[in-house]
């Protein structure tokens, strides 16, 4: 949501001529960018977000931990690497391309053989991979073509940037229901516990009418 936000805000700080349909994200960041330090610095805090998000999420598998980790590093040092004024640089394409590998490759690997969560299942980590590897190829042909690249390049970093909110969310969810589910248990023990003693006192009561009434 911070990249989508950022683009947006940027986008709509540029002079008029900027089409976001052809021109990439990284434009917003590039030298001679109007207000250039909104899109570097929503770069930035993306990829410390990554970074932040791949140290706690524990439920996932390791080697996807690291590897959003990775994607994280790459898109700070794409914040570090704008493209210069009308062209760009290797340093720029080799972050950009690392963060864009790691960030599609992240959701296979981190799932587990024993997900604590629908997102962390291996099925839904090779369907999320495929989805932002077909986009990354779209964006290829896009952009080789001279088409709609910057369209195709915000659909995939918006689905690269907003899986990680939706693992956290679902592996929050599920550890709520599991921490709820002992309060629920605990509920109808005690509940079954009252009217057993409700039982034994209406028995009692009963006792001692009969022994009167004797």
């Amino acid at each position: 949501m911070l990249l989508i936000g950022g683009w947006t805000l940027a986008a709509s700080l540029q002079p008029a001529g900027y089409d976001p349909m052809v021109q990439s994200i990284s434009s917003l960041a590039a030298h001679g960018a109007a207000d250039q330090w909104l899109m570097t610095g929503a770069l930035f805090l993306l990829g410390v977000c990554n970074i932040v998000t791949a140290l706690g999420l524990r439920a996932a598998a390791l080697p996807g931990r690291i590897t959003l980790a990775f994607g994280g590093l790459a898109a700070v040092l794409v914040s570090l690497s704008p493209e210069p004024d009308g062209g760009t640089s290797l340093r720029h394409l080799t972050a950009t391309g690392v963060g864009f590998t790691a960030l599609a490759l992240w959701p296979v690997l981190a799932a587990s053989g024993n997900p604590v969560t629908w997102a962390l299942k291996p099925r839904v980590g090779y369907v999320a991979t495929a989805l932002m590897a077909a986009c990354a190829t779209w964006f290829l042909v896009e952009l080789h073509g001279h088409g709609a690249a910057g369209l195709v390049e915000r659909i995939l970093t918006g689905v690269q940037s907003v899986w990680p909110l939706i693992v956290v969310a679902a592996c929050l969810a599920a550890r709520l229901r599991t921490a709820a589910k002992p309060r629920a248990r605990e509920t109808v023990m005690a509940g079954g516990e009252r009217s057993e003693r409700t039982m034994a006192r209406s028995e009692r009561n009963g006792s001692e009418c009969g022994e009167r009434s004797s």
